[in-house]
């Protein structure tokens, strides 16, 4: 019986969670992100609306960063662009590409 190296496992754990439904993000696009947000037992969605700025690794572990100005002041959020977790809203929204 053959032995998978862990590298191969990592992978096949990794492909079980990642969702290929999203569209392919490039910097540059102005997208808006709804977070769910959960105050005491309220719970409520915040969109988050920037550029993207950055993209880092791959697969699951992918993250983007994205940037707004809000009263003059730039803000930077990074998110995982594979959005696995449960906290993310399925709403993400490319304004432009």
């Amino acid at each position: 019986m053959p032995t998978l190296n862990n590298a191969k496992i990592i992978k096949n754990v990794q492909n079980q969670f990642l969702k290929t439904d999203l569209p392919e993000i490039c910097i540059g696009d102005l997208v808006e992100i709804g977070v769910k947000i959960i105050e005491g037992n309220k719970e409520r969605i915040q969109y988050y609306q920037g550029y993207v700025i950055a993209q880092k690794n791959t697969s699951i572990n992918k993250t983007i960063t994205v940037r707004k100005v809000f009263q003059g002041i730039g803000i930077e959020r990074i998110f995982f662009s594979t959005f696995t977790e449960s906290r993310f809203n399925r709403s993400f929204t490319f304004i432009t590409s």
